[in-house]
């Protein structure tokens, strides 16, 4: 009789054998919540600083330089007496703005790319994957350094460098979706019934890589964000007045010598928490955009 109740379904999840799906789904769960909380955490940090910000940053006192953590200053001021909670926040804001204009920037022109050399194929097709390959033949950080080396120091710059050197694995992986979908029986109707390949493209085949799109774009926020910090922590990035995470972190390097490890400390662990929790969402899109993976949660 004790053998027959280890099998039943009750008896297993009580002894902690209970289906994988279901575990896996609830700490999937736990994930996307914990990310939304964080999220909405840092939103209403970011939203909620007052216009005086940007001169608060900025507002230097020698007396207080170097203080550690306290109730006044919970993060510590830098080396000039700055408050790094008050500059974390407005760090944040810079990064998420490169992050999320990046990724929009390099999502479009990996879709437009994969788009034409899916649907079009042939020589054009043929032509933009081997741009594709010669671009991917270079390091990412040696072309945003290039990119940012032929303009000044500024927001703009570091945008474009990321934004224009992060769009090719969107660009193969539109292209090798709309490749799959040019065989369902509705292209076929719709070009019987005369649509043109741009209005098949934009009708029909842009629609259904929606998901992959917004998935690719997810998931490179959290990549321009480091990417960002790690031009400003080479001194290429954003100029040294502008308050981003990377600056800081650059900053606080002096600090360390003298024992002020909060300046770099508190900017690297908002960084590390802001990417995770961008990427729990992504990750959680992924497994809900996925059917195999979603069949696989419900089981």
């Amino acid at each position: 009789m004790a053998e027959l109740v280890a099998w039943r379904p009750a008896a297993r999840r009580r002894a902690g054998t209970g289906k994988p799906g279901r575990d896996e789904q609830h700490r999937a769960t736990v994930r996307l919540w914990a990310s939304v909380v964080v999220l909405a955490v840092l939103a209403v940090a970011v939203l909620v600083v007052p216009p005086v910000m940007d001169l608060d940053q900025q507002r230097v006192s020698l007396r207080e330089a170097l203080q550690g953590p306290t109730w006044t200053h919970p993060f510590g001021t830098d080396e000039v007496g700055r408050d790094i909670l008050l500059r974390c926040v407005y760090g944040l804001r810079v990064s998420f703005t490169v992050g999320i204009v990046a990724a929009a920037v390099s999502t479009v022109i990996g879709v437009l790319v994969g788009a034409v050399a899916g649907a079009f194929g042939g020589w054009t097709d043929r032509i933009l994957m081997r741009l594709v390959d010669v671009f991917a033949a270079v390091p990412h950080l040696l072309l945003g350094i290039f990119i940012v080396a032929i303009f000044r120091p500024s927001l703009g710059a570091v945008i474009a460098s990321i934004g224009l050197t992060h769009w090719l694995s969107t660009a193969r992986i539109v292209r090798s979706e709309i490749l799959s979908l040019r065989e369902r029986p509705f292209i076929d109707a719709a070009v019987v019934g005369g649509a043109s390949r741009w209005r098949v493209i934009g009708r029909h085949l842009l629609p259904n890589v929606a998901p992959q799109a917004v998935l690719a774009a997810s998931l490179m926020v959290p990549h321009a964000i480091w990417h960002e910090t790690a031009l400003s922590f080479l001194g290429l990035g954003l100029p040294a007045h502008l308050a981003s995470l990377g600056n800081m972190i650059n900053d606080g390097q002096r600090s360390l010598l003298t024992g002020g490890w909060w300046a770099s400390f508190f900017p690297g662990l908002l960084l590390v928490v802001a990417t995770l929790a961008i990427s729990g969402l992504a990750g959680y899109w992924r497994d809900r955009s996925d059917p195999q993976r979603r069949a696989e949660l419900m089981l």
